[in-house]
């Protein structure tokens, strides 16, 4: 048995505004039910929404949590750059150096990548990645992979990487960093067991993984990355 990851959830000052940004962005929807929510276009392939959550708390550092978009040609990679410029976003500079991706912050100064083509998310849809900061990135995808029963698909010594067994949507990779997690987090992943699941026996699951319970709904991986579990869906 395996939770599903159902949202990224994206802390924001305003909710509705960012996911206008980002739902321009990406090509994806929102609805007027839900305009803090967007949802992947039908033809995408992307099983995740982005839920943006509105929060007062500043942002103070860099996120441990970001987005890479994908691009499948170079001329692609600059209308992506020059659409996300167009809705609000700048070019900021993390210490990339010269890399062949473009480093950009959204409109409440989150960060993401733009990436140059790679064959390896030619099936990925707008969203290439979601990438996790980690100081012990193969502990941290063995643990997310038995939470998710995303099987891992590369392993190197800076980077581990999860795939969604349908192939298609996002990665998740877990990168190597040196910085240790001090604040909460502004990003944070959401799982959800299937409708016919018990949620009491999935809270025991999560946490015979290594998960830290820390009420009800939220919990920590083992190092200390909010995500929450929802009700059966």
């Amino acid at each position: 048995m395996a939770t599903r990851l159902v949202n990224l959830a994206i802390a924001a000052e305003q909710p509705a505004r960012l996911a206008r940004f980002w739902s321009g962005l990406l090509g994806w929807h929102t609805t007027a039910e839900s305009p803090d929510e967007v949802h992947p276009a039908a033809n995408d392939g992307c099983d995740l929404n982005l839920v943006f959550a509105r929060s007062s708390r500043p942002k103070t550092a860099k996120n441990r949590l970001h987005l890479d978009l994908s691009s499948t040609s170079d001329e692609h990679q600059r209308e992506t750059v020059a659409r996300a410029v167009s809705l609000g976003a700048r070019p900021i500079d993390i210490g990339q150096r010269d890399v062949p991706w473009i480093v950009l912050a959204d409109p409440e100064d989150n960060e993401f990548c733009v990436l140059e083509p790679r064959q390896e998310y030619a099936s990925a849809g707008a969203l290439a990645a979601i990438v996790v900061d980690a100081e012990d990135p193969a502990r941290l995808a063995r643990f997310w992979s038995s939470l998710t029963a995303w099987p891992i698909t590369a392993e190197e010594p800076a980077i581990t990487t999860l795939r969604n067994p349908s192939g298609r949507g996002p990665t998740l990779e877990f990168l190597r960093v040196k910085t240790p997690k001090h604040d909460r987090n502004r990003l944070h992943l959401e799982l959800a067991p299937a409708l016919d699941d018990d949620h009491a026996a999935e809270t025991r699951r999560l946490q015979a993984a290594g998960a830290h319970r820390v009420d009800q709904t939220d919990f920590t991986d083992p190092e200390d990355n909010e995500f929450r579990l929802l009700a059966p869906r």
